[in-house]
């Protein structure tokens, strides 16, 4: 090889280095990032504690007053979607779910015919009053947790007193729905229901001025001690 062949690879090469080098000169003055002050990687961490409140829902009206204004249509109609698990005649068999017939004010985790009943609702015990009915579909798995129910729950206060009194409705002797209280403003004295008037205990006496109460008579002396005076 002569030295001419050599100097055109000698120059081949150089060029090609100063091409790289310019390209990476120039790709560096178009895609700048600035360096940190610290080396290091950022991870963004959530605030806890911080932020706005979350504004609270309106308070439910108590049971009584929901099941006083509940449709048992309504209920019914609800209730349908309980069919894929329970059923609700009277005799009906058990399928993931206890026959739901005469269940409002009946035991909790017994009877209905030998069911397999979870041990965390034979724990609890008791009876499916008005309001453990309505805690219970608000969140079966919250309320009684290891319940084998997968049911969420519902969550609409009316619908679940439509729901209740579907359910009492199924029963050959249904129970009374519970009454609201009546109760006036506090500290309020109770009228008479006869009168309107107010209670007797509630009553001030107060003596006119003008009148004052009659004075006692002066005691009289003995006429012995009178005589020797």
């Amino acid at each position: 090889m002569n030295s001419f062949e050599l100097n055109k690879i000698l120059g081949a090469v150089l060029g090609t280095c100063l091409a790289v080098l310019a390209l990476n000169i120039a790709a560096g003055a178009i895609f700048y990032n600035e360096k940190p002050a610290k080396p290091g990687y950022a991870i963004a961490v959530k605030a806890e504690g911080g932020g706005e409140k979350k504004e609270a829902g309106p308070k439910e009206a108590p049971l009584p007053e929901r099941l006083a204004k509940a449709s048992v249509d309504k209920g019914k109609s609800t209730a349908k979607q309980c069919e894929a698990c329970h059923t609700l005649t009277k005799g009906g068999p058990n399928r993931v779910g206890p026959n739901l017939w005469d269940v409002v004010g009946n035991e909790r985790g017994k009877g209905r015919n030998g069911f397999n009943f979870s041990s965390a609702m034979k724990a609890k015990g008791g009876e499916w009053t008005y309001d453990e009915l309505d805690k219970f579909l608000t969140a079966p798995r919250e309320y009684i947790p290891g319940t084998a129910m997968t049911f969420a729950g519902i969550k609409n206060p009316q619908q679940r007193a439509d729901v209740i009194d579907y359910l009492n409705t199924l029963s050959d002797n249904p129970m009374p729905l519970p009454k609201a209280a009546d109760a006036g403003p506090a500290g309020r004295p109770s009228a008479s229901p006869a009168t309107g008037a107010a209670h007797p205990r509630a009553r001030r006496r107060v003596r006119c001025r003008a009148h004052p109460p009659p004075s006692a008579p002066p005691r009289r002396r003995p006429a012995a001690t009178a005589a020797a005076a």
